[in-house]
């Protein structure tokens, strides 16, 4: 079944016009659950109550404010509101290229998938393939539903992806965290720390070997439960004795993945090497954590 285009819009930058359709690029799968009345099984409602007097409002009573002070609100009118909104001619207007590399993580909001529209196919692989070869995604500004959105817009495979973007000032930092980076660490934890991380490296990322294990226990219990089945609370696990010497909770790690890996079938048993370093000694070094 083909999917089906949540919007369409343009693509923007410098004389170049791309007619665009977008949809979402993932579906949550969360499992939900509706509230019931306890007694008949049936849906409850929600309703809103006034804070003061316990009275139930109604939708055509309510107006929207913003408390600029504790416990003081100013009114605004959905037409005061109205007068505040930007264009929203669903114009993706690009403002500037700039490396991959350079853009946190962090600040991605949502994502969708962006496809060309009638007549935009050749300037949108165009822009498709001219950002590949040039290693470069597009930073613009979508305007939608009376308000501009800062967006990414990057290539992926054989088409673009568009992400919405938070903007800086809501993006936190750890200026107020206390980190405690001027740390030393003992001699051999740095080598066996990298003994850990290129036990577990992988080249690529395949999102298929993961799963989500809650949600399948979740759908199966109500399985069960939906054919009569009576579903009895696991005996809870046991607390996991917590290392405090970072060596020994290295050493330790090593070894569970050594088991691990050595426990798996394989046509022929290869001990795993010895792990190098000089772990023993209790020295100190003068590598310390930094941030990056």
């Amino acid at each position: 079944m083909a999917a089906r285009a949540i919007s369409s819009g343009t693509i923007s930058f410098g004389l170049v016009s791309i007619p665009i359709k977008i949809f979402t690029a993932t579906k949550t799968k969360t499992v939900r659950f509706s509230l019931l009345n306890g007694e008949d099984k049936s849906r409850v409602k929600q309703q809103y109550v006034s804070a003061s007097t316990g009275e139930v409002v109604t939708r055509e009573q309510m107006v929207k404010g913003y408390e600029y002070s504790r416990g003081q609100f100013v009114v605004m009118t959905d037409d005061e509101l109205k007068a505040l909104e930007k264009k929203s001619d669903r114009t993706i207007e690009i403002e500037e290229f700039v490396p991959i590399a350079k853009v946190d993580p962090i600040f991605y909001e949502k994502s969708n998938l962006v496809g060309p529209d009638k007549g935009g196919h050749k300037p949108y692989q165009l822009l498709h393939a001219a950002m590949v070869e040039a290693g470069r995604v597009a930073i613009g500004r979508y305007s939608t539903r009376g308000r501009e959105q800062l967006v990414l817009l990057r290539p992926s495979g054989p088409g673009l992806v568009l992400h919405g973007l938070y903007y800086a000032d809501e993006v936190r930092d750890f200026d107020d965290i206390e980190l405690d980076g001027d740390v030393e660490f003992k001699e051999g934890e740095i080598d066996l720390a990298h003994q850990l991380i290129d036990r577990l490296s992988s080249d690529d990322f395949v999102p298929d070997k993961y799963e989500d294990e809650y949600r399948r226990t979740v759908l199966e219990a109500i399985d069960r439960k939906v054919a009569g089945e009576e579903i009895v609370a696991p005996p809870s696990e046991e607390k996991h004795e917590q290392i405090i010497d970072l060596v020994a909770a290295l050493k330790e790690s090593l070894l569970q993945k050594k088991g691990v890996a050595e426990a798996k079938p394989t046509k022929r048993t290869r001990k795993a090497p010895r792990a190098k370093g000089k772990a023993g000694k209790t020295g100190t070094t003068k590598r310390k954590a930094t941030g990056s």
